[in-house]
Formats: C-alpha cells, sequence, structure tokens
C-alpha cells in the first residue's frame, strides 16, 4: 500500500483551509486518511500551519511520500530537518542531544523570522493608515480652504453689489450738477 503526506482541503468556496493527513495513495483527496498530522491555513498572512513534528517524522521513516506542497509545509516546520538530524544520530556523527539541540536552534531562528515578518506586516499596515489619514487631513483642509474662498468671493460681490448702486446714484447726480453749470455757462 502506498502511503502519502498530503492535503486534504476544507473550507469554504474562496475561503481554504487544509488538514495535513497521512493517506492511502488510492484514496480521493478529501476522502479516508489513516492520521491527520496538522493544519494548514494560507488565508492568513504568514499562513498559519499547525503540525504534529514527531507523528511527520515518524510517517516520513515509515516510508511515506508527501506531496509537493506538504513537502513544502513540512521543511517549512523543520520536519525534514528532523529527519535528517536522526540520520546522522543513527550514522553516529553525534549524539541525540546534540541533534535536539540543533533543532531547538533552528526552530529559534525560524520563530524569530517568522516574527519579524509579523512585525513588519503590523509597521506596515500602520504606516499605510497613518498615510491615509495624512492624505485624507490634507483633502479636508483644502475642502475647508475652497469653502472659506467661496464665502469671502460671496461676501465681496455682495458688497460689491451694494457699493455700485451707492456709487451709481451720486454719478447720476453729479452730472446733472455740472449739466446745470454747463447750461448756466452757455447762458
Amino acid at each position: 500500500m502506498s502511503v502519502k503526506i498530503r492535503l486534504q482541503r476544507h473550507g469554504s468556496k474562496g475561503r481554504p483551509f487544509f488538514h495535513i493527513v497521512v493517506a492511502d495513495a488510492r484514496a480521493r483527496r478529501d476522502g479516508r486518511f489513516i492520521e491527520k498530522l496538522g493544519t494548514y491555513n494560507p488565508i492568513t498572512n504568514p499562513a498559519t500551519i499547525d503540525l504534529n513534528v514527531d507523528a511527520a517524522v515518524k510517517w516520513l521513516n515509515n516510508g511515506a511520500q508527501p506531496t509537493d506542497t506538504a513537502r513544502a509545509i513540512l521543511s517549512y516546520k523543520g520536519v525534514l530537518y528532523k529527519k535528517h538530524l536522526q540520520g546522522g544520530v543513527a550514522k553516529g556523527a553525534f549524539d541525540e542531544a546534540e541533534a535536539e539541540k540543533r533543532f531547538a536552534a533552528w526552530l529559534e531562528s525560524k520563530d524569530a523570522k517568522v516574527q519579524g515578518k509579523v512585525e513588519g506586516l503590523s509597521t506596515a499596515k500602520a504606516d499605510a493608515k497613518k498615510a491615509a489619514f495624512d492624505a485624507e487631513t490634507k483633502v479636508n483642509e483644502a475642502r475647508v480652504a475652497a469653502a472659506a474662498q467661496v464665502i469671502a468671493d460671496a461676501k465681496a460681490a455682495e458688497e460689491a453689489a451694494n457699493a455700485p448702486a451707492e456709487e451709481v446714484t451720486e454719478a447720476t447726480e453729479e452730472p446733472t450738477a455740472e449739466a446745470e453749470g454747463t447750461e448756466e455757462t452757455q447762458a
């Protein structure tokens, strides 16, 4: 019987969620499985992977073949590295304690990288939010300035409408006086 470590799709349309399982190669994708090793959620950033590392190593040592995606996930979580270290222990290159120490150091550096990415994403999100707020503030200030300009123009137009009416009255009276003066000079 050929055994595979593969993904079973769950979740709704457009929102995938996977179970990492050990299954017979002849079984349907979402069908019967032998053991569930963990879950994989690609929607989150970074992707959330919960995996039983020891069980996955046990199945790899028993001959289970991972699919391409499952192999990438196992490599990301350190399962393949742990299997490699166990091979070194079996050959006598180093002891079990040294293998555990190396694996723990690798896990610590991997967690630091993941945490750095999470922090980078959160700061980028905060910076984008601040930039959007600053842009919105500039737009609002421009709107307030435009509204103030419209009000000032309306007041100026109103004053201009009232002022020429008085000037026109004065202007019409003056020519009358000049006209009278010109008539007197002609007589």
